[in-house]
């Protein structure tokens, strides 16, 4: 497996999807957080998920998930994908994207990466570990995020 990229412009700049679940029932999110390295001698991806999201539920209850990236062009559908909630409305209908399978998992026929993930570790991120800004500013209302490390078992290309 290889995948080459600006590492640290691929989450923030460019923004993915982050899906969790199978053909009959799933969910994704935008994100813009993440990382990608190697823990335990693997290959790996780190999410980042607000315990108040639906796609949380998805990750929990799902073994894989997958993390997939798009070109420019699909910005504006991502960024509606990020501020609507699957548990008020359907977010695919009318998004323009085709749901696929993915390993096991699920991403969209329009992603020109996908990372197929087996998540080997979930843990919350505590206000009282973090620099007293960053709680202050981001976790105010202490909605705060549980982060995920899966293992990258396959990549999809496009």
């Amino acid at each position: 497996m290889e995948f080459t990229t600006d590492i640290f412009k691929q989450f923030d700049k460019k923004w993915a999807l982050l899906t969790a679940g199978n053909e009959d029932k799933f969910n994704t999110m935008t994100i813009s957080w993440g990382g990608l390295g190697t823990i335990w001698n693997k290959p790996a991806a780190t999410v980042y998920v607000r315990q108040s999201r639906y796609t949380h539920e998805f990750m929990d209850d799902n073994d894989l998930f997958t993390v997939s990236f798009y070109p420019e062009e699909y910005k504006d559908v991502l960024g509606v994908l990020g501020s609507r909630s699957g548990r008020d409305m359907d977010k695919m209908t009318g998004s323009g994207l085709n749901a696929v399978k993915a390993g096991g998992s699920m991403s969209f026929k329009e992603a020109e990466v996908t990372l197929v993930c087996r998540k080997l570790f979930k843990q919350c991120l505590m206000k009282e570990n973090m620099p007293k800004d960053v709680a202050d500013t981001l976790y105010a209302s202490n909605d705060l995020h549980d982060m995920y490390i899966g293992e990258v078992v396959e990549i999809i290309w496009k």
